[in-house]
């Protein structure tokens, strides 16, 4: 059971780094065009927003192959005897979705629970740093409404 504790502490660090240098490489990226000080147009709103989401969906795929990756390289499960078997199996898993259509027997179930919260936090953190993307964007639309030509 330590082992897989360990592998699964392992694969968590390796996911929050690879979330950390995303979206801090990201929120640098949207700092150079200074988006405090110029009033947003809806097009520019629209533009940042979506293209933070399709950021961060990214980076939850490529954590997500991580886990695959993993679950391939490491079980004996017949049913993980794929990359595709083993990517849905980790979609599954770490969005929590559990369908239970391919479960992991033995101790290996440890380490997808470890995913599964792994997941939750993740997207808890996505859902933060959209939100305040979403709420900048908010504050940008309305110093551009309270222009005195808009």
């Amino acid at each position: 059971m330590l082992e897989f504790s360990l592998i699964g502490s392992s694969l968590v660090a390796i996911t929050v780094m690879m979330h950390a240098v995303g979206t801090t490489s990201w929120l640098r990226f949207l700092g150079r065009f200074d988006l405090d000080d110029k009033p947003w147009s809806p097009r520019r709103s629209l533009t940042i927003i979506t293209s933070t989401v399709l950021v961060l969906i990214t980076l939850h795929a490529l954590q997500i192959l991580v886990w695959a990756i993993a679950y391939l390289s490491l079980t004996t499960v017949g049913e993980l005897d794929t990359l595709e078997s083993a990517v849905y199996f980790s979609f599954v898993t770490f969005t929590t979705l559990g369908y239970g259509d391919i479960t992991l027997g033995g101790h290996w179930r440890i380490l997808s629970g470890i995913q599964a919260l792994n997941g939750i936090m993740l997207v808890g953190w996505t859902t933060a740093l959209l939100f305040a993307v979403v709420q900048r964007s908010w504050k940008g639309l309305v110093r551009r409404s309270a222009e005195p030509n808009n």
